[in-house]
């Protein structure tokens, strides 16, 4: 059972969480897949508990992950007086985003991407879950070597931002009551319902 402002303690909030971690690294893949039409696995997340092999280097594929996120200062807090009462915590925070394109078309990728985020209709399915575009760096082509071939790769850092919002079990206050002191010497009792 998770404490109220009436019982005292820790509060924790009384609605989901946004999407973070795995379930924030999917709206990312899904929104690069869709944009540049890489398929299916072939939209990786950058860090994996287990990494599966690397595609050939004949293979075009990409690398996304969620790099840094910054949350403003200050959240407001928003009393609901519906039923027993509730606050609203809201905070924006901004999303920074790192797509690492592979292979023989990691260039045409990159650019792919960074078009296909001007067009509204690109961007809807990332709005519906309440995360909105700001903008794309330029592409940074970084070469490595892999066992004695070059291998073309092409980062791309995107920022996005998003407003999260928790619910938390903040009471209603019923009533209150203190005194008033004028001066030393005289005080007045009040309450209010």
């Amino acid at each position: 059972m998770t404490n109220t402002s009436a019982t005292g303690g820790y509060l924790v909030p009384s609605t989901p969480a946004p999407a973070d971690d795995e379930a924030l690294q999917v709206i990312f893949q899904g929104l690069v897949g869709g944009v540049t039409g890489i398929v299916g696995d072939l939209v990786r997340p950058r860090w994996q508990k287990l990494p599966p092999p690397e595609p050939s280097i004949d293979t075009s594929w990409c690398a996304i992950g969620v790099t840094d996120s910054e949350p403003d200062d200050g959240a407001a807090i928003l009393h609901h007086s519906a039923g027993d009462g509730s606050d609203e915590m809201q905070r924006h925070e901004t999303l920074f985003v790192i797509a690492s394109f592979y292979g023989p078309a990691a260039s045409q990728n990159a650019a792919l991407l960074r078009d296909g985020l001007a067009l509204p209709q690109n961007r809807e399915a990332i709005r519906a879950q309440g995360i909105a575009f700001v903008e794309i760096e330029r592409a940074v082509l970084a070469p490595s070597l892999v066992n004695q071939q070059w291998r073309r790769h092409v980062d791309v850092r995107m920022t996005f931002r998003r407003q999260v919002t928790r619910t938390y079990p903040v009471l209603n206050l019923l009533s209150a009551g203190g005194d008033i002191a004028s001066d030393p010497a005289s005080t007045t009792p009040w309450t209010t319902e």
